[in-house]
């Protein structure tokens, strides 16, 4: 009993170092372009509770960043980031970093850990993070690979293992197999034991198929909607098809995944949520008539 007061005395007073110490920080005062944004110096934070205080050595920018940069959607704004402008003036939520401090509630971490996850304001020299938001950074994998990670790689795992429960052996298509999320699912599906066919333009069909890719599909050269091959799972990346073509392409078992959706409903949201057909409209992307197919949609963030 007396280590662990031991020790969150000492957190405390590690954390009170950084008291009243200064940091370097992306800012912005209201919603708008990147040409709002300001370098500034600002007060370094101190974790407390559960978080983290984390030495950002790389910060990963996705897509995410310029909803919350611009406030759109709109309804974003309703949802709690503030209605004429912003409540958090920093930015970015993917990082990799070495972890400073820890709150007193921190187990599993300690001071010097290299780390990546999800945080707040990231774009700065030390950002906060909740600690079962992080995990170490493999071995192999820089600072800089591993902020790429977590939005797409989440939003790419939840999308195959979760909505689409990608079985091995399954034929998989891949729409947008190029972008932030499309590379990360190339992946996964491959290394979960799927046949995956990738959909990209002419440029990037060297790197899908570099990925693990079994076939690719330039949608240059080649309209996917005159296919006659049908896939156990379709994820689309972006949304921008309508679902009448998608459903085409599904066995009759088959399941359709979304993620994005950029052009329907002024952004690609925040949420995720699946049915099985016949189901309502959803928030995203998801519209599905009666029939023996699966759709789930998944709206966090799109790439192509």
């Amino acid at each position: 009993m007396s280590t662990k007061r031991d020790l969150g005395a000492g957190l405390q007073e590690r954390n009170s170092e950084f008291a009243g110490l200064t940091m370097t920080a992306v800012e912005r005062d209201t919603y708008g372009s990147a040409e709002l944004l300001q370098v500034r110096t600002v007060g370094r934070p101190t974790a407390t509770g559960d978080d983290v205080l984390v030495a950002v050595g790389a910060a990963g920018l996705d897509r995410g960043a310029w909803h919350v940069m611009t406030g759109r959607p709109y309804l974003m704004r309703i949802a709690g980031f503030g209605l004429r402008r912003p409540k958090n003036r920093g930015l970015g939520s993917e990082l990799a970093g070495v972890v400073e401090a820890l709150g007193p509630n921190v187990t599993g971490l300690a001071v010097g850990d290299a780390v990546f996850g999800v945080g707040r304001a990231s774009f700065a020299e030390y950002a906060l993070a909740a600690a079962d938001k992080l995990a170490r950074i493999p071995a192999n994998l820089t600072h800089e690979q591993a902020a790429a990670v977590p939005v797409s790689g989440i939003t790419a795992l939840q999308a195959l293992r979760d909505k689409g429960r990608i079985q091995a052996g399954q034929s998989v298509l891949i729409i947008g197999a190029s972008g932030g999320v499309g590379t990360l699912a190339v992946q996964i599906a491959k290394a979960l034991g799927a046949q995956v066919t990738g959909v990209c333009s002419t440029a990037k069909t060297d790197l899908v198929r570099s990925l693990g890719a079994d076939h690719v599909i330039d949608y240059t050269a080649e309209d996917i909607a005159t296919s006659n091959r049908r896939y156990d799972l379709v994820l689309d990346i972006g949304g921008n098809r309508s679902l009448r073509t998608l459903r085409r392409l599904l066995t009759t078992s088959g399941t359709l995944v979304i993620v994005g959706g950029e052009g329907g409903v002024d952004g690609s949201g925040s949420a995720a949520s699946s049915a099985r057909s016949p189901c309502p409209r959803s928030f995203a992307n998801g519209w599905s008539r009666s029939s023996p197919t699966r759709t789930a949609t998944t709206s966090t963030r799109s790439e192509r």
